[in-house]
């Protein structure tokens, strides 16, 4: 088939805007898949993202569309990942079309991943083509929203579809839009082969597959695949494309959405954003835009029974095949035993984890308090990067340490305005800017650490904005800050899974909660236990566990006091000889509560 009956696309929207729902009707209307084959949400296939409303893992598809002339086209359908923490793999998905539909919920209006997103689509010179979605909500404010949309990308009212894909409102206008806006793939068949790799996936048989749109060339089985991220070399055993299922074909030529099999077993060697070259017809430069994902939260995963440990390794190995953002190494914590120090694109990329290591695979795990990466100037000058505060150098020997700093973008009724300020200058935010995209909807510009805003950030600002303020954010650079690391001693005994690194200023109200915390969670015995909080060699904060004393007079009736006066003695020594030798058992609750300290 000709380039020019070919469209590439992908939806942008903020979460459960209807993303899935238009994906699920374009598929209907095209009649893609059987009535056997249909379901709600057809693309999003975890139970998780049926759950959450969001896509994770991406999923693209193929559509034969009969135009009313009488033209058959093709539509390539590239899903994106739904959330922040995905931003550099919705890029690598926007990058591989030539159009994208802006959808915004009627109700909702424009909020900050729908900017963020256009934003990206954008600097990918996208047609953006604005669709409102769900105008038959009774709720909906299709006025207002258009005037959004206008002063976000500045396009024309009559460029507009209203839409609901529930109930089939509009559907035929997207689908001439497509047509009529997006423009078709450039014929480069006859050029150097170049593909883009925007997503990949494992199958235990045939390996990693490469999900590529081919921008130059062609690729087709029996040709030798090279990569520019890497030297490896593999052949190529067969392409295809996506109709829900793989679907094999002789060749992808340039304009092509597909997948290449080549008995790839290393997910390494499948970047996104990487570009795809074949040995015959090879090119000298790759497509632009390829960097490597680099995990932004640390946190420990440990198995709350010792036994599963080898289960929880096989579990990760697992995951990994079809993630190859997440990053894990053994590691050992004195008071959870033998667990995993893995690394995530976000908190919310930690939670899918976490919640898909407990559901698909029945383990029970420990999680230690995120941490973000920072970066340490030592004394003779060398920088190193700490992911944990197990690994921080002692005082004396560092010059300053860097924390990551984000850009972040707020959008909210202009009615929380002032408290959504407070809660960031409460998180050493700095301001930048206010935009108004209505006369009653602001966008706030900030600029964040990212260590103040994994812990309980955005649960903060959806309980002050009443749920309508949204977040978004991007990472910027490392800059130098008055940080400490804050260490927690029980009976003596730092306990790592409790140390943080944290904010000169904050550090003594930190450490005072968490001791104050820690005095309610942790159990009596037959001594007083110690919790210390300490920057370096100076105790900042105290609290005492009182033991259980044991009445030893109580069998004495009368008599000389100096009876009593013996047996308190006695077991004075016997408390102390009891305190020295004595350890202390930090229960699972305990190690979890850095994470429920409120630093209002």
């Amino acid at each position: 088939m000709k380039t020019k009956y070919i469209r590439n696309f992908c939806i942008i929207a903020h979460i459960d805007h209807g993303k899935s729902t238009l994906a699920d009707r374009l598929l209907d209307e095209t009649k893609t898949l059987s009535t056997k084959e249909m379901k709600a949400q057809v693309l999003d296939s975890m139970d998780l993202e049926r759950e959450r409303g969001i896509t994770i893992k991406s999923h693209p598809i193929q559509m034969h569309y009969s135009h009313s002339n009488g033209e058959e086209f093709i539509f390539n359908l590239i899903d994106t990942p739904g959330h922040v923490d995905f931003s550099y793999e919705v890029s690598r998905s926007l990058a591989a079309c030539e159009g994208a539909l802006l959808l915004v919920d009627a109700a909702q209006g424009v909020e900050a991943q729908t900017v963020s997103n256009t934003y990206l689509a954008i600097e990918n010179d996208l047609v953006l083509i604005p669709v409102i979605n769900k105008v038959d909500l009774p709720v909906a404010r299709v006025e207002e929203v258009t005037q959004q949309i206008i002063e976000l990308i500045g396009c024309e009212e009559d460029e507009i579809i209203s839409a609901s894909a529930k109930s089939g409102i509009g559907i035929q206008d997207i689908f001439d839009a497509i047509i009529e806006r997006i423009p078709a793939p450039g014929d480069n068949a006859k050029d150097k082969t170049r593909a883009l790799i925007f997503d990949s996936m494992y199958d235990n048989y045939r390996g990693a597959l490469a999900y590529v749109r081919v921008f130059d060339g062609s690729l087709k089985a029996g040709m030798t695949a090279e990569f520019f991220a890497h030297n490896q070399t593999y052949d190529i055993t067969e392409v295809g494309h996506f109709i829900l299922k793989h679907v094999k074909t002789d060749e992808l030529t340039a304009g092509d959405v597909g997948y290449v099999v080549a008995s790839i077993r290393d997910m390494e060697h499948i970047l996104p954003g990487d570009t795809i070259t074949a040995k015959e017809n090879h090119a000298d430069t790759a497509l632009p835009g390829f960097k490597k994902v680099q995990p932004m939260v640390f946190s420990g995963l440990y198995p709350a029974d010792s036994d599963d440990y080898e289960h929880l390794r096989l579990a990760l190995d697992k995951l990994k095949l079809n993630d190859a953002s997440l990053e894990y190494i053994p590691e050992t914590s004195e008071a959870l035993g033998f667990g995993f120090r893995c690394g995530f694109l976000g908190l919310l990329h930690l939670e899918i984890i976490q919640e898909r290591l407990e559901r698909e695979f029945n383990l029970s795990l420990v999680t230690t308090t995120p941490n973000v990466i920072y970066q340490v100037e030592t004394g003779d000058g060398e920088i190193i990067e700490v992911d944990t505060p197990a690994k921080m150098p002692n005082s004396g020997g560092i010059n300053r340490i860097m924390e990551p700093i984000v850009t972040a973008e707020i959008i909210t009724p202009k009615a929380f305005i002032g408290s959504i300020m407070g809660l960031c200058q409460k998180k050493r935010g700095v301001y930048l800017n206010t935009q108004y995209l209505s006369p009653d909807k602001a966008q706030l510009h900030y600029e964040l650490p990212l260590g103040e805003i994994i812990f309980d950030f955005y649960d903060k600002l959806k309980s002050i904005s009443k749920g309508y303020a949204s977040f978004n954010y991007e990472f910027k650079e490392f800059t130098t800050g008055h940080l400490q690391k804050l260490d927690i001693l029980i009976h003596g005994e730092p306990v790592d899974a409790l140390s943080t690194i944290c904010h000169r200023d904050d550090a003594y109200h930190r450490g005072l909660a968490l001791c104050s915390k820690l005095k309610e969670l942790i159990p009596r015995q037959m001594f007083d236990i110690a919790i210390q909080a300490s920057l370096g060699s100076r105790i900042i904060a105290r609290s005492t566990v009182k033991q259980v004393k044991k009445n030893v007079t109580a069998k004495c009736y009368g008599g000389d006091i100096s009876r009593k006066r013996k047996l308190w003695e006695k077991q004075k020594k016997g408390k102390k000889r009891m305190k020295m030798i004595g350890k202390v058992e930090v229960p699972q609750e305990a190690l979890l509560a850095v994470l429920q300290i409120d630093d209002n």
